[in-house]
């Protein structure tokens, strides 16, 4: 149904007030216009400057400081200035950052056809840091436009010269002269550039024109949209055809009047049946188009992408979506690249919601300014929830400037259906007056946010801990959803804590989810250091990923835990009958449009080929759980590992798990062998030490207490020694007792309750392997570590092979997103967050170790265990602090340990302990020292020259 509000007797007053002569005037000049009319039915766009980073167009450029400044050069447009060698690098925090003077003056020439005369022409500028006055053919376009992250426009009409050449001329202002922009948009933790960073374009026109559309479609098929039309003096009608994603027309209608008595506005209220809904994961687009007409003649067309959906925001309940409670899994996102800073392109945006999506997270915060057109075009049809934000990171506009910038954001993205919330500024640059005009100029209503407060019932504080206080979080009152938590610094934050965050904000009713920081690191080609990248000082080294999307162990961990699939947490077992529990976490999607693949490996030299399969996707609601029944083949146990793949309906990956079939016994059991025919030589000296003789291998021992002093075979030295030294306990393994058991040397020490309460016992044998083992209780009842370690120069490692988790590192707090295999690492010094951005970073922990090969420049060793759930530690990786202390990894002593307890991380806002359960120290019953309760490490060494 057509809603016409206007009035008989308003329509009959409104047609009065045209006189007859008027009247007969505008129809000679509509006739007159009708070659016009039939030939530009649509917008032109005609780009003056280039698309985005991957096309540009040079411009004449002059810089007015740092950089190649004072002399008339080219510039690419679009960019920033600092990109392109000019000015200076500014980050939100420099102290200079917003006293600088620094200007871009730009020319440029282009041509308006004869034929433009008479339409409406504009000039548009996508996005301008920061002052953008704009001159052409040296008359003023305009007030000078304040605010970087802004579409504009001028009617130049009247400036051009048609059928000749015409000069552009903007100055730009790297810094405001409005205080208050450079309050919300300068004084920031983030890089601040100059110049022009988006697209400029002609928008031509007809004289007559559709100007401005905003389309607010329901979820249950609701069409209403508003138009503004340029003139009042034409009678005209209009039509509007829906056509759905397949291009099929669901709906067409012509509206013979406007609204009551403006005749530059029109009202529309259709209702389609059944209209596929858009959610990030159905993104169902329609197409809009609106065309007016004079008589039967068309004037102006107007295309709008949209999609079918309801927002709402239930009191002490949720956000609601499509009648649908939704949580939020999201991160922070700015517009980024190292070679071009807040300048990028739609094939940048592509890749950005894509990598979003692969994580599978639902929804992005724009911070801190709203993004370019085509992000959103992405995200539309992509598919992410997106809180678009007012510029404001710890300063707000004032109300002139900032009513002015929102209507500018508002009109320009109303009709992105991705665009769920607005938020107003960030952290206290909120401007609270302006919160009503977010209603005004919406005509969707949707919901707004203060980051960092407590506004519209929606608690969204930064960086809390896990437990944030009885009241506002876990028995709280209202909805909470952090815009900003776990940031992520260096290797902390992010999945760091992630897990126990995340299932609480599962299972809580109120939880709305949140929003990461951030996205990736903002580290910016320096131009004036031979192109290295900079972070500045560490303050943008927040991402999940490198500043090329190079992926952290985190990105991971965040794939695993944020899967709308959710594997429980399985052991297998001889009775293994191939069912998982799983649970639904999608919103609107059954399982059963899922794909489940398998795979069984074997590793090492063997017979064994690996088998593959799929499995059935079972019919699972959202929100419900269910039972996955994979069907292996009967000699499955002769495998290491079970992988499982779940790709979405777009054949896109959730994520990849893995189930160890084998345990380190078994893999023991296939690859030591005790006997041989090799004589154990142990001669007799007058030294403190025992010497050891076996195959190739030599091995020392202190005569006191058993540590390994020295080990050599035929290739040289093997640099591992000085262990096991016990972390967090006592080395007093005291009473040494050395002697043959058959063909077997023996080296043990002795328990004693008071004295020598851990023990450890060296075992070779005449194959060469040598076994350890230790028994030992950690020092304290809450520890950080738990286990032994050796001595090993980091400079002589050269790489490692292992079987176990990988190919990631793994904290106490981090152990998702990794899985079971053979995992090679060439040794690297990667600090996580700084150049050169290469992983799998080699040092730190490894999880779930069965069995290592070490590698020096000319020899290599073998360990082996027989213990569950062993981590590898290799050496100690370097970190930076912040400035609260809170990211201060913890290692053992020695290089290269075995544990059964390691540490935690914590990130720049939190300390380990306060992310939650899993920050916390490990827990190891200690009392009485009784054997049985000791903690028990079981290793092999092959040392002998391969």
């Amino acid at each position: 149904m057509i809603g016409l509000f206007a009035t008989k007797t308003q329509r009959q007053k409104a047609a009065q007030r045209k006189s007859f002569v008027h009247l007969c005037v505008l129809c000679v000049l509509v006739v007159l216009f009708v070659p016009l009319f039939s030939f530009s039915q649509a917008t032109e766009k005609v780009y003056l400057s280039g698309t985005g980073s991957d096309q540009t167009v040079q411009w004449d450029f002059f810089c007015t400081g740092g950089m190649n400044a004072n002399k008339w050069t080219k510039i690419a447009v679009p960019s920033c200035w600092e990109l392109q060698g000019f000015g200076k690098y500014d980050y939100g925090f420099a102290k200079d950052s917003v006293r600088g003077k620094e200007k871009g003056l730009y020319k440029h020439r282009f041509n308006a056809p004869a034929n433009w005369k008479g339409k409406v022409i504009n000039i548009v500028f996508e996005g301008v840091m920061t002052d953008a006055e704009v001159k052409v053919n040296g008359k003023s376009a305009g007030e000078v436009h304040q605010g970087a992250f802004y579409a504009f426009k001028y009617d130049i009409s009247k400036l051009l010269n048609y059928g000749k050449e015409n000069l552009l001329e903007v100055t730009v202002a790297k810094h405001s002269s409005n205080q208050s922009v450079n309050e919300a948009e300068r004084k920031a933790d983030f890089w601040i550039f100059g110049g022009i960073f988006r697209p400029v374009w002609l928008e031509v026109l007809p004289a007559v024109h559709i100007e401005k559309v905003a389309i607010d479609a329901k979820a249950n098929g609701m069409f209403h949209a508003s138009l503004n039309v340029n003139s009042d003096d034409v009678l005209f009608k209009l039509a509007v055809s829906i056509f759905n994603g397949q291009g099929q027309l669901v709906s067409k209608s012509i509206i013979n009047n406007p609204t009551i008595d403006n005749w530059k506005l029109w009202k529309i209220n259709l209702k389609i049946a059944n209209p596929q809904l858009w959610s990030p994961e159905k993104p169902n687009l329609y197409k809009a188009v609106f065309t007016t007409y004079h008589r039967d003649l068309s004037i102006h067309t107007v295309s709008q992408k949209f999609g079918f959906r309801t927002v709402e925001v239930k009191q002490r309940d949720g956000i609601y979506v499509n009648g649908v409670k939704v949580k939020m899994k999201g991160v922070n996102r700015h517009a980024f690249r190292p070679e071009t800073g807040r300048t990028i392109s739609k094939q940048i945006s592509i890749e950005d919601v894509l990598l979003i999506k692969e994580m599978n997270m639902n929804a992005v915060r724009m911070s801190h300014y709203p993004p370019d057109d085509h992000f959103l075009d992405v995200c539309d049809s992509l598919g992410l929830f997106v809180m678009d934000e007012l510029a404001g990171w710890h300063g707000n506009y004032d109300l002139k400037t900032g009513t002015k910038l929102l209507k500018e954001m508002i009109d320009h993205d109303v009709n992105h259906p991705s665009v769920i919330m607005w938020s107003n500024g960030n952290e206290g640059g909120h401007n609270l007056e302006l919160d009503k005009y977010f209603k005004i100029l919406d005509l969707q209503k949707r919901p707004v946010v203060h980051p960092w407060q407590l506004f519209n019932g929606v608690e969204t504080q930064h960086y809390r801990e896990y437990n944030y206080g009885i009241g506002n979080y876990e028995y709280g009152r209202e909805i909470v959803m952090p815009t900003e938590f776990l940031h992520g610094w260096f290797d902390g934050g992010h999945g760091a804590g992630l897990e126990d965050y995340w299932e609480k904000m599962w299972r809580n009713p109120l939880s709305a989810g949140g929003f990461l920081w951030d996205l990736a690191d903002n580290a910016v080609v320096r131009k004036d250091l031979n192109d290295s990248l900079d972070t500045d000082k560490h303050r943008a080294a927040d991402g999940i990923v490198g500043p090329h999307h190079e992926k952290e162990g985190s990105y991971f961990t965040i794939k695993e835990i944020w899967s709308p699939v959710h594997f429980e947490r399985k052991e297998i077992t001889d009775a293994f009958d191939g069912k998982f529990n799983i649970e639904n976490r999608y919103s609107y999607t059954n399982i059963n449009t899922c794909s489940f693949s398998w795979k069984l490996k074997r590793f090492g030299v063997t017979s064994v080929q690996d088998k593959s399969g799929t499995a059935v996707a079972p019919n699972i609601a959202p929100s419900a759980k269910g039972v996955l029944q994979i069907d292996l083949p009967l000699n499955w146990e002769n495998y290491d590992v079970l992988y499982i793949t779940v790709k979405d309906k777009f054949q896109r990956e959730l994520f990849t798990w893995s189930f160890a079939l084998s345990t380190p016994m078994d893999v023991c059991e296939r690859i030591i062998a005790k006997n041989g025919d090799a004589v154990i030589n142990v001669p007799v000296t007058d030294t403190s030490m025992i010497l050891v003789n076996v195959k190739d291998v030599s091995l020392m021992f202190n005569e006191s207490n058993g540590i390994l002093t020295s080990v050599r075979n035929k290739n040289g030295i093997i640099p591992f020694n000085n262990g096991p030294i016990v972390q967090e306990g006592e080395n007093n393994f005291k009473g040494l007792k050395k002697y043959n058991d058959g063909d077997k040397f023996i080296i043990e020490s002795t328990y004693d309750k008071k004295e020598s309460y851990n023990t450890l016992k060296w075992t070779i044998y005449p194959s060469g392997w040598v076994q350890l083992q230790v028994n030992y209780f950690p020092a304290a009842y809450f520890t950080n570590f738990a286990g032994i370690n050796f001595s090993f120069p980091e400079k002589e490692i050269q790489s490692v092979t292992y079987m176990g988790d990988g190919p990631y590192r793994v904290w106490k707090n981090r152990l998702k997103g990794n899985q079971f295999g053979v995992w090679s690492k060439t040794y690297n010094n990667t600090e996580t967050g700084e150049a050169p951005w290469i992983y799998p970073e080699f040092k730190g922990y490894h999880s779930n170790f069965y069995e290592g090969y070490f590698f020096t420049k000319s020899n290599r060793f073998t360990v082996v265990t027989e213990n569950e759930g062993l981590f590898l530690r290799l050496f100690t990786p370097a970190w930076k602090t912040d400035q609260w202390h809170n990211y201060e990894p913890l290692f053992p002593s020695g290089d290269i340990s075995f544990m059964q307890g390691i540490s935690s991380i914590g990130s720049k806002t939190q300390s380990n302990e306060t992310t939650g359960p899993m920050g916390s120290k490990n827990i190891f019953y200690d009392y009485e020292k009784d054997p049985s309760r000791a903690l028990h490490i079981n290793l092999y060494f092959n040392f002998s020259a391969q």
